[in-house]
C-alpha cells in the first residue's frame, strides 16, 4: 500500500499540473497546453505509414486516441516519479520537472510560437511540483508512527486534489470549445452558382445528400486544437516571386469580386469507399484575381500557402492558372466558414486532394519554386501534384448488412473532379457491369449521385461499383494505398438477402 500511495502522489501531481496548464492555455493559446503541445510534436514525428494506419483504423477519432495515449503515458511516468520520491525525493521531483520541460519545449517548437506559449508549462511545473511535495509529506505521515497523521488525511487530501484537477481541466476544455464563429454577413457573389436541383436522397433511402451539411463535412488535419482567429487582426499576405507584394484585411478580401461554386473536396487519406469526401457550395475570391494583382516575377511553379499556425501546403501554380475555379473561400453552404473548416479563409482547388490545394486558416500566399521551398507534406514524401482519382462509393446497402428480399436499390455517389462523371456501373456477384441511373448533374467539379434498382434474391451477394469519367477513362481496379498520391481500386462489399 505504501508504494501505491507514493505512485498516486505522482499521478495526482501530474493531473493537477496538466489541468492548470490546460486552463491557462485556454485563455492564451490552446495549442500551448502541455498535452496538446506534446501531441502535436508526436504527430509531426510520426512516420507516414503509422499516420495512415491510424486514420484508416480510427477515422476522425485518431486525434482523441493520440491525446489519450499521451495523457496516459504521462500519468504512468508521473506514477514512477512518485515511487522514486519515496527514497530519493529529488529524483522524483526532477522527473516530473523533466516531463514539464519537454512539454514547454514542444510548445516553443511550434512554427508560430511566442514566449507567451511557455506560460502554461510554467504553471504546470509550479502546480505539479507543489502538489507532489504536499502529497509526499502526507504519504510520509501516513506511513509513520506519528499518531497525529493517518491514512485518512492522505486520502482526503488526494481526493480533494483529484476533484479539483478534474474540475479545472473541464473548465479549460469548456473554454477551448466554447468559442463559436458568428455567422458574418457575407457580400453577394458577382458570379453566383445556380440553384441546386433536388437530389436523389429524397427518393433513395440511405444515399448521401447532394450537398453535404456543414456539420457533417469531413475534417482531416494535423491540429489537436482548432486555431481561433481574431477576424479584426487577421490578414492575408501575398509575397515571394511577385512584382507587388501586398496584404489584405478580411474586409478588403471580401470586397473583391466573389464567385460561388459547387465543389466536391476529397482527402488524400480517403480509402476506397471511404467517407473523407464531401460536396459543398463555396463562396470566395478567385485565386488568379489575387495573383494577377501581385504580378508574377521570374518563373515560380508553386504557391506555398501558410496557415495561422505555421502549417504549409504546396499547390502547383499550373493547377491554379489553367482555368479552374481555384479560390480563397470565405463562405460555405451559404454561411461564413466555421472554425473547424478554416475560418476566416481557406483555399479550395477543384480537382486536387486537400493536402495540395485546400489550406485552412489561411494567412499567407508565397509564390516560389519547389526547388526553393518544401511544404509540410512534400517534406514527408507525399506527391507534389495530386489530382483526385475517379472513384465511386456504395452508400446503400451498407457493408455486411442484412436486407429483405425483393425490390430495393443500390445507391451512392461518384466523383471525378475537374473531369466529371459520365456513368457509374454496378456489378452484382459475377454478372456483367450494369449502367446505373445518375442523379442531377451539378458540374464537372461536383459528385454525382447514382442508383440501380435491384430485385434482390435470397442469399449472400457481392456488390461492386466503378465510375467512368467524361474523358472515357474507367476507374482503375488496381489497389493502391493513400500514400503518396491517393487510394485507388474498386469498392466491393458483401450483403445478405433474406
Amino acid at each position: 500500500m505504501t508504494r501505491i500511495r507514493f505512485a498516486l502522489s505522482g499521478i495526482l501531481a501530474a493531473l493537477a499540473g496538466i489541468a492548470s496548464g490546460h486552463l491557462v492555455a485556454a485563455f492564451l493559446n490552446p495549442s500551448a497546453s502541455p498535452v496538446l503541445a506534446i501531441g502535436s510534436t508526436v504527430i509531426d514525428l510520426t512516420p507516414t505509414p503509422v499516420k495512415e494506419w491510424a486514420i484508416a483504423h480510427f477515422g476522425t477519432n485518431d486525434k482523441l486516441i493520440l491525446q489519450g495515449s499521451v495523457f496516459i503515458v504521462t500519468l504512468l511516468l508521473a506514477g514512477v516519479a512518485g515511487i522514486l520520491s519515496q527514497r530519493r525525493r529529488a529524483v522524483g521531483v526532477g522527473l516530473v520537472a523533466l516531463l514539464v520541460v519537454l512539454a514547454g519545449a514542444a510548445a516553443l517548437a511550434r512554427p508560430t510560437a511566442t514566449a507567451l506559449d511557455l506560460v502554461p508549462a510554467l504553471v504546470t511545473l509550479a502546480v505539479g511540483v507543489a502538489t507532489l511535495l504536499y502529497l509526499l509529506r502526507q504519504a510520509d505521515g501516513a506511513t509513520s508512527q506519528d499518531p497525529g497523521t493517518s491514512r485518512r488525511g492522505f486520502l482526503l487530501g488526494a481526493g480533494g486534489i483529484a476533484v479539483g484537477a478534474v474540475l479545472v481541466g473541464i473548465g479549460g476544455q469548456l473554454k477551448i470549445g466554447a468559442r463559436t464563429v458568428a455567422n458574418i454577413a457575407l457580400p453577394k457573389p458577382k458570379s453566383p452558382a445556380k440553384a441546386l436541383p433536388t437530389g436523389l436522397e429524397t427518393t433513395v433511402k440511405g444515399i448521401s445528400p447532394l450537398q453535404t451539411p456543414t456539420a457533417k463535412f469531413y475534417r482531416v488535419d494535423t491540429n489537436l486544437a482548432v486555431p481561433q482567429v481574431d477576424l479584426d487582426r487577421w490578414t492575408l499576405e501575398i509575397d515571394g516571386m511577385v512584382e507587388k507584394p501586398f496584404t489584405l484585411t478580411f474586409a478588403e478580401l471580401s470586397a473583391m469580386p466573389l464567385i460561388e461554386r459547387d465543389i466536391t473536396m476529397t482527402c488524400v487519406s480517403n480509402e476506397v469507399g471511404g467517407g473523407y469526401v464531401g460536396a459543398a457550395r463555396w463562396l470566395g475570391v478567385r485565386l488568379t484575381d489575387v495573383l494577377d494583382r501581385a504580378g508574377l516575377r521570374g518563373r515560380p511553379d508553386q504557391v506555398l500557402s501558410t496557415a495561422v499556425d505555421g502549417f504549409t501546403i504546396s499547390t502547383p501554380l499550373s493547377a491554379i492558372t489553367d482555368g479552374r475555379d481555384a479560390m480563397i473561400a470565405i463562405g460555405m453552404n451559404g454561411k461564413s466558414l466555421t472554425d473547424t473548416h478554416g475560418f476566416p479563409a481557406r483555399l479550395i482547388t477543384p480537382g486536387l486532394y486537400g493536402f495540395v490545394g485546400a489550406t485552412k486558416w489561411l494567412t499567407k500566399l508565397t509564390l516560389t519554386t519547389y526547388a526553393a521551398d518544401q511544404s509540410y507534406w512534400t517534406k514527408r514524401q507525399w506527391a507534389t501534384d495530386a489530382p483526385i482519382k475517379t472513384s465511386a462509393r456504395i452508400d446503400t446497402p451498407a457493408p455486411l448488412s442484412t436486407i429483405p428480399a425483393g425490390k430495393t436499390a443500390i445507391g451512392g455517389v461518384a466523383w471525378a473532379q475537374h473531369r466529371g462523371v459520365a456513368k457509374v456501373q454496378v456489378r452484382i456477384d459475377d454478372d456483367d457491369w450494369q449502367d446505373t441511373k445518375l442523379g442531377p448533374d451539378v458540374g464537372v467539379d461536383y459528385w454525382r449521385q447514382w442508383y440501380l434498382p435491384w430485385d434482390a434474391k435470397p442469399g449472400l451477394h457481392r456488390l461492386s461499383v466503378r465510375a467512368v469519367d467524361r474523358q472515357g477513362e474507367v476507374q482503375g481496379s488496381k489497389r493502391a494505398a493513400p500514400f503518396p498520391s491517393g487510394s485507388s481500386g474498386i469498392q466491393e462489399l458483401v450483403v445478405t438477402v433474406t
